[in-house]
């Protein structure tokens, strides 16, 4: 199984080479346990390995977006009481205390700020769980978020 130890084996010697001068592999036979450890950072499901006819097929589940930025659970994700995405619980965590747009990304691993805006921010906003501190101007360059009175009732809800 390549998500515990095992012989590594590089399919393509020429190409694994090139990788190794490159710094892109460290040691042979890790690859697949850093792609393991980098799910589990970003909080998402492990992948599947597969070998298959001398190649390997790597499979990830992701969370599927609906047209309005709900969340479509697939047959094996767990959701959360409220209906709310992993990435909309962990915003209304880390604006507990106000913060700008940048620092809400960086827990869902997002970079695009208005997939982020529209998929996971915008429906807090609309549902009141998340308040602009400055809402008469929401394009400031000082406009931060934090969690609403609604929104902390809500995490206090999750909490097993």
């Amino acid at each position: 199984m390549l998500s515990q130890e095992h012989r590594s084996i590089p399919r393509n010697p020429l190409i694994a080479g090139a990788f190794h001068r490159t710094g892109a592999i460290e040691v042979w036979g890790r690859g697949t346990n850093r792609v393991i450890e980098a799910c589990r950072a970003y909080g998402i499901a492990d992948p599947s390995f597969t070998e298959v006819s001398g190649g390997v097929t790597v499979t990830f589940r992701a969370e599927i977006l609906a047209g309005s930025g709900d969340l479509v659970p697939d047959r094996h994700q767990v959701g959360t009481k409220s209906a709310l995405s992993q990435q909309q619980v962990q915003v209304l965590e880390v604006a507990a205390v106000p913060r700008p747009l940048p620092e809400l990304m960086v827990p869902s691993g997002r970079t695009d700020r208005t997939k982020f805006s529209d998929q996971i921010l915008r429906p807090l906003l609309e549902a009141r769980l998340v308040e602009m501190t400055i809402p008469d101007k929401p394009r400031s360059s000082k406009q931060q978020y934090r969690t609403t009175a609604a929104g902390r009732e809500l995490l206090a809800k999750e909490e097993p």
